[in-house]
């Protein structure tokens, strides 16, 4: 078979900081995919994408050139509009539990498709596995059939989801180029776009604990995933919040199960429940169903998100009535004065529950169930000294000296409470193409 472009000089264009055409984008994503293009040479591009950034056209065709590697999904015989979220991850993220129940309470069908954890940032599909019986893996027709009767899915993507991007992902992972905008943009909302969904919220994280460390960062990203949900037709908004704190009082997967179902319960710590209805907002309207922040939060008081939830996981083959695991082993870690918690980072106690074995460094490694960290306080609460400021879970507790190592500078005692910001930074919205 006679090739429609050479690869060397598409790299070339994107090197010397030109335009890809429309045709260049397809050939180079679909000769990938098949194996024409090596990947030493995609390696390269990537770079040069990295390096020289891509027009708003260029990243929507690459977009819709992974899209058209695969299967699209379609939802359009559902009797419910579709409405979905998502994150960038961060530490304690555990907000699509909570989400797709509370959202689904009023009439919209929330088809999550969630992922696992790599590194300091939890995995949705990790923490519902915690779960005894829950199962992650369900096909197309399952999928429909739960959105159809329960109104909330959360499941890993199929295979045959925007398989292009799996592969230059893992690519991406090894060649430094993970932090290209262009590429992340892309990988997220080709999936995205392929699942079908008719509305689409994006929770763009900032801090230490997210990918994107700053303000300006977080914000190209969200705008240029806006766009392209816009661009594909997709009702697409993104807010930007605040990643430089854990959020709630726990990181790691059955820790994080607990906290979610206290939220259901109409309890939880106030960031996450604040983060819940806001993104619950956002997603609702999205859908055009006018619920408002305050219906939201008594759907959450009165029992309704967690019949949806006990539905939500029983459906998927868990027990929401079983024990959930817990660690073998526990630590404390201790105020070492009186005062107030000044600072408590997010990557460190990210790093933290990784070390503990709650996360994983390549993708096939297990994970503890029971890991992770417990807060017992944060920033601007008053502490004495010897109090616990958090306790650490492990099944092998050889991990809590590397653990501990993790904290070191991670959080500090001052005399003088610090202001709580917001959880919320900013919205961003679509624009004219």
């Amino acid at each position: 078979m006679t090739e429609q472009h050479d690869v060397v000089d598409i790299i070339r264009t994107k090197r010397d900081r030109g335009v890809l055409t429309d045709d260049q984008i397809d050939w180079v994503i679909d000769a990938y995919t098949r194996g024409v293009v090596a990947d030493e040479q995609m390696s390269a591009l990537a770079m040069a994408i990295l390096i020289n950034g891509m027009t708003r056209p260029e990243i929507a065709r690459w977009t819709a050139a992974m899209i058209a590697s695969g299967e699209r999904m379609d939802f359009s015989g559902l009797a419910r509009p579709t409405s979905d979220k998502h994150s960038t991850g961060g530490v304690g993220d555990k907000i699509t539990l909570p989400l797709a129940p509370l959202v689904a309470v009023f009439g919209i069908a929330v088809p999550q498709l969630s992922g696992r954890g790599l590194g300091h940032t939890g995995g949705t599909l990790d923490k519902l596995e915690s779960i005894p019986g829950w199962r992650a893996d369900l096909s197309n027709a399952q999928m429909l059939a739960q959105l159809d009767d329960v109104g909330a899915v959360i499941c890993a993507a199929g295979a045959g989801l925007a398989p292009a991007d799996k592969k230059l992902y893992a690519l991406r992972d090894v060649t430094g180029t993970v932090e290209a905008i262009p590429l992340i943009a892309s990988s997220i909302m080709s999936k995205k776009i392929a699942e079908g969904t008719g509305a689409l919220v994006l929770d763009v994280k900032v801090g230490s604990g997210a990918f994107m460390k700053t303000r300006e960062d977080a914000t190209e990203l969200a705008r240029t995933m806006v766009d392209l949900g816009t661009d594909a037709g997709v009702n697409t908004v993104a807010l930007i919040t605040d990643m430089s704190v854990p959020l709630g009082l726990t990181a790691g997967n059955a820790l994080e199960v607990r906290e979610s179902v206290e939220v259901l319960a109409g309890g939880g710590p106030q960031d996450v429940v604040d983060l819940t209805v806001a993104l619950a907002d956002e997603m609702t309207r999205a859908a055009g169903k006018d619920v408002g922040p305050d219906e939201l939060r008594a759907a959450l008081a009165d029992g309704r998100a967690m019949d949806v939830w006990r539905r939500m996981i029983s459906a998927q083959g868990g027990d929401a009535d079983a024990p959930l695991p817990t660690a073998a082993e526990t630590q404390t870690v201790v105020a070492d004065t009186d005062g107030h918690l000044e600072h408590l980072d997010a990557m460190a106690v990210g790093m933290a529950a990784w070390r503990l074995g709650a996360g994983r460094a390549r993708k096939e490694d297990p994970v503890q169930a029971g890991a992770g960290v417990e807060l017992h306080a944060r920033p601007g609460d008053k502490v004495a000294k010897g109090q616990p400021l958090m306790t650490l879970h492990t099944d092998t507790p050889e991990r809590f000296a590397r653990a501990q190592e993790s904290l070191v500078g991670g959080w500090r005692i001052a005399p003088q409470a610090p202001a709580r910001g917001p959880v919320v930074l900013d919205r961003i919205t679509a624009q004219e193409a």
